[in-house]
């Protein structure tokens, strides 16, 4: 299995991560095109033995949880480790390999174990916004057409049916619950539909943008529309906190697409930028919405925090296979992208970009092996292995 493959390997993988840090020009290569932080700073501190700040600010986010060897190094996964745990109703939890695996049975296909519950999501999400005006209710349906992969309402369903089961209860999804993985892909198609106009983008999900076959003005107020229908279907569900957690995703949206727009000239400063804005535009929706789904079962905090930290971690990491796109955004002059991009395959750079996935995917695993041993959790768990195998 690529699984077993990809863990076999990160024993001698860990140590080329450690010194790709002192020597490599694949650390400049991708830290310059993705962060805005000098190569040439960086190569430099390398050869004289130092580090800069931008560096360090990099290097602390792969040993935030504990020392660089740590990181992916091959665990046992014997429920034997001598652990301990905040709360006796959590489950004790190891470090372990991004792409291990916490059953003996095999894991279901994700998509699948979803299919039932998001059969009729894009229909039901059309009755939403429900409009007697043609034009308008074309506008709003443009995107709604059956044919996205609905990854964060299958995310949202798959964290509510686990914390269900972690709290004693069946694993049948309530009305709220899936009202709420509507909600997640609401908010995140009218974020697209703004970020078109922004981004004056010709494409989107192999059509053409709203914005480009009605105009700017128009596509603005179909995301506003649906933003607006989000929110009453959100006032419906009638509990303050889920309202409350999931308003903040609309916030985010706005701020991550404020500091897009910005930059930070601080070299220390442009990664910790760039992680925010990652969080904010992507990594806040998905986070929130697991949260809010927790909300509705289990009134403990740190089951709320799990579900939370579970999804701002691969809501990250998911960002991270998005190399091409990032140097598309950084290169206009002809031929840039082209030869950019062949120079980033011929270094280690890409690599590192995915040891840094690998980083947030662990730490979502760590995050959600604290719950009760479901199905739905050891899915979540396999979640981890295909953002980091996806290719777009």
């Amino acid at each position: 299995m690529t699984s077993l493959r990809m863990c076999s390997g990160l024993g001698s993988m860990a140590v080329q991560w450690r010194r790709c840090w002192r020597s490599s020009t694949g650390a400049a290569v991708i830290l310059d095109w993705c962060c805005g932080i000098s190569g040439r700073a960086f190569i430099h501190a390398a050869s004289a033995g130092r580090e800069t700040a931008a560096s360090r600010a990099v290097r602390q986010v792969l040993i935030r949880d504990g020392p660089v060897h740590h990181f992916c190094k091959p665990m046992s996964l014997s429920r034997n480790v001598n652990v301990r745990y905040r709360n006796r109703y959590l489950f004790p939890t190891q470090r372990v390999c991004c792409c291990s695996v916490h059953t003996d049975t095999k894991l279901k296909d994700p998509f699948s174990l979803v299919q039932k519950d998001l059969q009729n999501l894009y229909e039901d999400i059309k009755k939403e916004l429900f409009v007697s005006k043609v034009e308008l209710k074309a506008l709003c349906d443009y995107y709604f057409d059956g044919k996205g992969k609905a990854f964060r309402p299958m995310i949202v369903v798959l964290m509510a049916r686990a914390c269900n089961i972690h709290s004693n209860k069946e694993g049948v999804l309530l009305p709220a619950q899936r009202s709420i993985a509507m909600i997640s892909e609401m908010i995140h198609t009218a974020s697209l539909v703004h970020d078109d106009v922004i981004d004056d983008s010709d494409t989107r999900r192999g059509k053409n943008t709203i914005n480009r076959v009605w105009g700017e003005r128009k596509a603005i107020l179909a995301g506003d529309f649906i933003l607006s229908a989000a929110s009453m279907a959100l006032a419906r569900i009638g509990n303050n906190t889920v309202v409350s957690v999931l308003s903040q995703v609309i916030e985010d949206l706005v701020r991550g697409e404020f500091m897009q727009l910005g930059s930070k000239e601080n070299e220390n400063e442009r990664f910790k930028h760039y992680l925010e804005k990652t969080f904010k535009k992507t990594a806040s929706l998905i986070a929130n919405s697991c949260k809010a789904v927790s909300v509705l079962v289990n009134s403990d905090p740190e089951v709320h925090e799990i579900a939370y930290q579970y999804g701002r971690n691969v809501g990250i990491a998911f960002q991270f296979p998005e190399l091409h796109a990032m140097i598309m955004r950084r290169f206009s002059s002809d031929g840039d992208v082209d030869r950019a991009w062949q120079y980033v395959l011929k270094s280690d750079g890409v690599e590192q970009t995915n040891y840094l996935a690998q980083h947030y995917c662990q730490e979502a695993i760590r995050q959600i092996s604290q719950l009760r041993p479901s199905t739905e959790r050891d899915a979540l768990i396999r979640l981890t292995e295909l953002v980091l195998s996806r290719d777009k």
